[in-house]
């Protein structure tokens, strides 16, 4: 595949606005999920062959995964003003069968002690497949 048969893949990561986090705890979150959507959250997404010593992490790379990550590493940051908000985009991304990660802070440092949902990021996928659920989202 050429330069410019590549898709136009990206991963879109969606942060709570109405909370008013701190930037370096935003930075944080943001960073938590571009993480985890990659890495996949479950066990069954990483394994340490029986033959690594120490073990090695292994992540499986999808068409878009590995594209993604031998190419531009795009990110768009967005927002939405609510914890509503956020799950029901968590919620269609499943539904979607769309790679993502949904991240709940322990409100350790900020949130007073209650766990939050934070942030969402969904993909590596290509940006027909991602602007359906988050082309309307402004912008970060």
């Amino acid at each position: 595949m050429n330069f410019m048969e590549e898709p136009d893949l990206r991963q879109v990561i969606i942060a709570r606005k109405d909370l008013k986090m701190r930037a370096g705890k935003l930075a944080a979150q943001v960073a938590h999920a571009s993480v985890a959507a990659v890495l996949g959250k479950t066990p069954s997404h990483l394994k340490a062959p029986e033959s690594a010593e120490p073990p090695a992490l292994v992540i499986p790379l999808d068409p878009d995964l590995q594209t993604w990550l031998s190419g531009q590493f795009k990110k768009i940051c967005v927002y939405v003003q609510s914890e509503e908000a956020l799950l029901s985009l968590h919620e269609s991304a499943l539904k979607a069968n769309m790679r993502c990660a949904l991240i709940r802070d322990n409100g350790l440092t900020e949130f007073g002690g209650v766990p939050t949902y934070t942030a969402l990021a969904i993909g590596p996928h290509p940006k027909a497949r991602l602007d359906p659920l988050t082309g309307q989202l402004p912008l970060y």
